[in-house]
């Protein structure tokens, strides 16, 4: 049994250190007691409870950021520009024949104000007797009231008389009469706010025709009836006013003589017909600002779309292309002296020392191996709780691969003795039942336990796995099983320590070959036999990229081909992905929604993000990273520089933001990492290579997983927003990019709503604001057209119409779920495991209390203990076994030859970035 913490162990408990950050959850949440977090959510724990805060202070902000859209969206146009009153326009365009024809309504006109005709016939009918047919429906009745309330026109001759008439639009012979209705009596019948809005075009066009408008202030005047008046009632100036300020606005004319000044109420009473439209000084910023970001959005839309259309005509096809590079199509994605590699010679002969003597001075190769020669690269599958048939469909896909089996090594990761729901055995067995063992030899005694430092707390951070050598078919496989400590044998997951831990075995392990640094056990078990498998003096360093894939994937054969090109073409690239389509599409109603989604994120995103040389996610199913690149006479660690590694191998996680990287988005941290650690380098999409990969079947399950790419989406996004190296500049730069990108994925559920208020304002008030509905096509027309220009089949026309119909699901759903989780750090449903139980693995206080490190030795210690464990087997054999002796001593001569002891050790230098 291993030692475990006993309970005087947890007085040395660090407690937590408050921060401003902490500080400012904790005000946000200050109403809310630990007491009752640990009674009533069972929230137990200081870093439980903790986690919870964090996440009512980011649900704060998120709230108040959609506050703010929907403040701009409706609130800041009730605040710079507040309606006063009703209107309704005059006319209209018609777009069929681009005319502007005059509405019509079934309202009655007085005096520029618009009745309901129900309404006015009741009054009339109750009132004066009179019927008013539906000939008068939309007709103007101001003749037949007086609005002179002020009795400005009884120093006039045109006073009103005692009876007053409107005429039958249809039937002239016909009219309306009686004693003139004063307007305040119908104002006590019924007020109305409702006003009939003209605007310059109307005034001018009407003027032009048959002149009879005018505008006084606010107000437009028909002045046809004036005009009918064989008299001057106003006097000879406002006459002359009127006449020449037909189509123009007559307020200032009016106000400039003392007769003019005097006819102004007058004239308002008897010819108003409507308001003429005119925006304040609010209406106008509130225009500018709205119609700036409508510009941005469809902007940003536009070329999102054009440079994706490019990409995937012209520049995805120069990335494969041999003797392009893409630092031709895009000069700020490399590196000064980049381009300095001799062509004509393999960088991974460049440098080379004995491994007995670490004192060596490096010494330049000139290689004789041609540019054409394929890069050494690793087939990295990460295991879990998969079944046989997924597993061997994905092992079977890279065996198929045409790129050379000379130069890849299959590198299998078991996480942990686990037997997934639905199997009938382990995992592990079910990997080491599908290799063939060197030399007949049984599998299963093939590996010893090895110790090594998993990626953990405490006492899980010493843990134990087995390695494995044999073929796959006839590709050299690796196989790493971890089987835990002492005191997990017989648990349900023995050994399991995650994918970021599978990840970290290879990512650490090439950093010690390439610097010459202490093994751990599990390292040179790795080392030699890895060596072995290799044959003809390849040793891991020679190994200069990883293709890492996981086990539920099935790659295209000519994958490899097309992304090692892609990283042969220029040494900038430190990693790309391929295109990875849904092998069960038409499995459920979930599988189907996922399809468009799939695609857009591949052909619309990452081309977008890949002409800047910046995808901010390669996904860990189907990704090639670079372990080393080339720079002039010496090497630079990528994949396995110390600063990712120090940074990726964080084993206490104990914030909130923290457990959203490493725990639920450790492929999308990895690539976060690389990216603000060589900011000049590029990562980019190669959509020549293809995969298939299943999806989710249930939603519960889709749910689950979604949370988890959300919530490490966001939080990688807010580690990237403040990496200023990113290429570009100002709004033009991937820092501006990413920013939006961050910013648009907060604001998914409040835009969600804003477009259903939309639908609702328009179908209510017919008046709703078009630059909402021009976003909203805009963002479903552009991937239309990208379907279009891109997709080789048509088909997709249906997939995004199967995915509009799920919008709301995608974008306020999955959203609003994923950030109520902020603090759910488990795979939920993702993928269940045969007696698993609910728990939370990363908050037990036991985990950060007990370390024990692994031993550690040089490369040529551990290689001379097990040559002397070899030498000693042949002392105990006897005279049958001198076949066998002689073949060990022929080994041991192999093996200590100076090729096959030999390792890589590059040098490391910030300059190198």
């Amino acid at each position: 049994m291993s030692n475990l913490p006993n309970s005087n162990d947890f007085l040395n408990y660090k407690s937590y250190i408050p921060s401003c950050w902490s500080c400012f959850t904790f005000l946000i949440t200050c109403c809310i007691p630990n007491l009752f977090l640990s009674i009533c959510c069972m929230k137990k724990g200081k870093l439980v409870q903790q986690a919870w805060r964090e996440k009512i202070a980011l649900c704060s902000i998120i709230f108040f950021v959609c506050l703010c859209l929907g403040f701009i969206a409706f609130g800041m146009r009730l605040s710079l520009c507040p309606t006063e009153r009703m209107t309704n326009v005059y006319s209209y365009n018609n777009l069929t024949t681009g005319e502007t024809n005059i509405t019509w309504r079934k309202d009655i006109l007085i005096y520029g104000k618009l009745y309901p005709f129900d309404e006015i016939a009741r009054f009339l009918k109750i009132v004066y007797n009179i019927s008013l047919t539906s000939d008068y429906e939309g007709a103007n009745l101001s003749p037949l009231f007086d609005a002179d309330v002020s009795h400005a026109c009884s120093v006039y001759p045109i006073a009103r008389a005692s009876k007053c008439a409107v005429v039958n639009p249809y039937y002239s012979a016909e009219t309306i009469s009686s004693t003139c209705i004063p307007i305040q009596q119908l104002n006590n019948w019924y007020t109305s706010n409702n006003w009939l809005e003209f605007n310059w075009r109307d005034i001018q066009l009407a003027s032009n025709g048959q002149p009879s408008f005018l505008v006084l202030s606010d107000f437009v005047l028909d002045i046809r009836s004036y005009q009918s008046l064989d008299e001057k009632p106003f006097g000879d100036r406002v006459d002359n006013v009127i006449k020449q300020a037909i189509g123009q606005d007559a307020t200032y004319l009016f106000s400039a003589w003392q007769d003019t000044r005097a006819a102004w109420q007058c004239v308002l009473a008897r010819y108003t017909t409507g308001v003429i439209s005119n925006d304040t000084m609010g209406c106008i910023a509130y225009d500018i600002i709205i119609n700036f970001f409508l510009s941005l959005i469809l902007a940003l839309l536009g070329v999102k779309l054009l440079l994706a259309i490019w990409f995937h005509w012209f520049m995805s096809h120069w990335l494969i292309e041999q003797g392009k590079h893409s630092r031709r199509i895009l000069s700020w994605g490399s590196i000064t002296g980049g381009s300095s590699v001799p062509k004509q010679h393999r960088a991974s002969n460049s440098f080379s020392f004995d491994t007995m003597n670490s004192q060596q001075p490096f010494n330049h190769s000139h290689g004789s191996i041609v540019d054409n020669e394929p890069c050494y690269t690793i087939l990295f599958v990460t295991c879990y709780s998969e079944g046989m048939d997924s597993i061997k469909n994905t092992l079977d896909s890279l065996a198929d691969t045409t790129y050379s089996t000379k130069h890849k090594l299959l590198f299998i990761v078991v996480d942990g003795i686990i037997t997934g729901e639905g199997n009938n055995k382990p995992t592990s067995d079910i990997c080491l039942s599908l290799l063939t063992p060197l030399n007949d030899n049984n599998m299963h005694q093939d590996g010893k336990e090895c110790e090594y430092e998993a990626v953990a707390d405490g006492w899980k951070q010493k843990n134990k796995a087995r390695v494995y050598m044999g073929y796959y078919r006839s590709l050299p496989a690796l196989v790493v099983i971890k089987s835990g400590t002492e005191h997990e044998k017989g648990k349900t997951k023995a050994g399991n320590r995650g994918k970021r831990d599978s990840q970290m075995i290879l990512m650490s392990f090439f950093k010690k070959v390439l610097f010459y640094e202490k093994f751990t056990e599990l390292e040179y078990e790795m080392f030699w036999k890895m060596s072995r498998l290799m044959k003809k003096g390849v040793t891991p360093d020679k190994f200069e990229l990883v293709l890492m894939v996981d086990a539920d994937t099935k790659v295209a054969p000519d994958c490899i081909t097309h992304m090692v090109s892609a990283m042969k073409n220029d040494i900038t690239v430190m990693g790309v992905c391929g295109e990875t389509k849904i092998a069960n599409k038409s499995e459920s109603w979930v599988t189907a929604i996922q399809v468009f989604e799939y695609f857009v994120s591949h052909h619309y995103a990452k081309a977008f993000e890949s002409v800047f040389g910046g995808v901010t996610c390669l996904p860990g199913c189907f990704s090639m990273y670079r372990i080393k690149a080339p720079k002039q006479d010496r090497w630079v660690p990528i994949l396995s520089s110390p600063e990712i590694i120090e940074q990726f191998n964080v084993s206490s996680v104990d914030t909130l933001h923290a457990k959203n990287l490493l725990l639920l988005g450790e492929d999308r941290f990895l690539t976060t990492l690389m990216l603000r650690t060589f900011p000049r380098r590029q990562m980019i999409l190669v959509p020549q290579a293809k995969s298939k990969t299943v999806v989710p079947n249930s939603f519960k399950v889709l749910l689950s997983q979604r949370r988890r790419w959300i919530n490490s989406t966001i939080h990688n996004l807010m580690e990237l927003v403040f990496v200023s190296e990113l290429c570009g500049i100002a709004c033009l730069s991937m820092q501006f990019v990413v920013a939006l990108d961050l910013l648009s994925s907060v604001v998914l559920p409040a835009a969600t709503l804003l477009i259903f208020f939309f639908f609702i304002d328009l179908i209510f008030t017919h008046s709703a604001q078009y630059q909402t509905l021009v976003i909203l096509l805009a963002a479903v027309g552009t991937p239309a057209l990208l379907v279009i220009f891109t997709a080789k089949r048509m088909t997709y026309i249906g997939w995004m119409i199967v995915y509009i119909f799920a919008f709301p699901i995608w974008n306020f759903v999955m959203p609003i779920y994923s950030f109520w989780h902020f603090d759910d750090f488990s795979w939920g449903e993702t993928r269940r495991v045969v007696g698993e139980k609910e728990e939370d693995s990363n908050s037990d206080p036991m985990c950060a209390l007990y370390s024990e490190k692994a031993q550690k030795k040089y490369w040529h210690v551990w290689e001379s203990e097990r040559l002397s464990r070899l030498k000693h087997r042949t002392h105990s054999m006897d005279t049958k076994g001198n076949t066998g002796k002689k073949q060990v001593n022929s080994y041991l001569s192999a093996v200590t030859r100076p090729e096959r002891k030999r390792v890589t050790s590059y040098s490391y230098h910030l300059g190198y970035y």
